[in-house]
């Protein structure tokens, strides 16, 4: 059953805010993504399909977003989770992808897709919102670039494009140069950095991976964020594609074992480029424990530069590997929260969650 459209906003604020109002009390999913709900009484923020107890009406306030809902202080409720999939990541996505994580060299015609129970337009109108492309644009990436690795591996031209989903070898060398910029026989060009949109808790994330271990993991509101793409191409001499490797799926199962609290600390290998000094006080990140938080100073010390605690600060926000190399452990000497690019009260979240501050 195809999903009712979100009711068009209301002139009023206090007549939208009734609407929504009844809107929580029905479970109405149709306002999934509408707003977000603050209960005063218990500081958490909840979507409108919320199964919690309802809040009187007065105890409650209505928020474009989560953003919005954290930076009044709300945290995300336990129980519907607002910004998990359900809310970011719509179910023609969530099963597209699937399909392609399970068989990322089939081509998925829109028939296969329909068969699935995906509907191909607004399947497309969701890539394109989140992705800048269509869904079928994202695959033929993905499975240009594995072509690419396996090429650059010894296979032959004509397996890699029959095992792609290619009918001829004429239709994979056309593929191929569109958007690879050479005729598969002469592609000597490095193997892009390849990145995936997944969601969390704290809304949707970014990862990124080279074949040597995951080099972006970034809140995807984060704003430094096309700097750190440029300069992550200019570094790695390369580009930059949708897709995804084993780096990228790892971050993405570990990051939901952090945030359902069975995880303390992160395996995937990392590929993180920097100068020599970056590079000292991204390893003192990683040395901070899981529940634990230290000064820039003690960062400082700790890698024998006491002198240096503001350089130290421009390092830990250059860090593109958020959670992962835990920068949100860092706070000023007297206790209090310092600057973090995802957001102060992200970064409060992720400490009450490994218990390195209270309430």
């Amino acid at each position: 059953m195809a999903a009712r459209p979100h009711p068009a906003p209301h002139p009023s604020a206090a007549c939208r805010d009734d609407e929504f109002y009844d809107a929580l009390l029905r479970r109405d999913a149709a306002y999934l993504g509408s707003f977000v709900v603050g209960v005063k009484t218990t500081g958490i923020c909840c979507v409108a399909t919320c199964r919690a107890r309802k809040p009187k009406r007065q105890n409650v306030e209505f928020f474009a977003g989560l953003k919005d809902a954290l930076a009044a202080g709300y945290r995300p409720c336990k129980v519907c989770r607002p910004a998990e999939p359900a809310s970011e990541m719509i179910d023609d996505a969530r099963i597209a992808l699937e399909a392609v994580r399970a068989e990322p060299k089939r081509r998925l015609t829109d028939a296969d897709l329909r068969a699935m129970g995906v509907r191909p337009p607004v399947l497309r109108s969701w890539f394109k919102k989140h992705y800048g492309m269509t869904f079928q644009a994202y695959h033929r990436m993905l499975r240009i670039n594995l072509a690419a690795q396996e090429l650059q591996s010894g296979k032959a031209a004509t397996d890699a494009a029959l095992e792609h989903g290619y009918d001829s070898l004429s239709g994979f060398g056309y593929a191929y140069l569109k958007h690879r910029g050479a005729a598969p026989s002469r592609d000597c060009a490095p193997a892009p950095i390849v990145m995936e949109r997944f969601d969390t808790p704290l809304g949707p994330m970014f990862a990124a991976a080279t074949e040597r271990g995951l080099c972006l993991l970034e809140f995807t509101d984060r704003r430094m964020l096309e700097t750190e793409l440029r300069d992550l191409q200019k570094r790695l001499q390369t580009t930059i594609d949708y897709g995804s490797n084993a780096h990228t799926e790892q971050a993405r199962r570990e990051l939901a074992e952090y945030f359902a609290g069975s995880r303390t600390s992160f395996d995937v290998t990392l590929d993180a480029p920097g100068t020599d000094f970056q590079q000292q006080v991204w390893n003192a990140l990683l040395a901070i424990p899981f529940g634990e938080t230290a000064s820039y100073a003690e960062q400082a010390e700790r890698i024998g530069k006491p002198n240096a605690v503001r350089a130290v600060a421009r390092a830990n926000g250059m860090n593109r590997i958020a959670i992962v190399i835990p920068c949100h452990r860092v706070i000023g000497k007297d206790g209090s929260l310092t600057g973090y690019g995802g957001g102060l009260e992200r970064k409060r979240w992720l400490l009450r969650h490994e218990g390195a501050v209270g309430g």
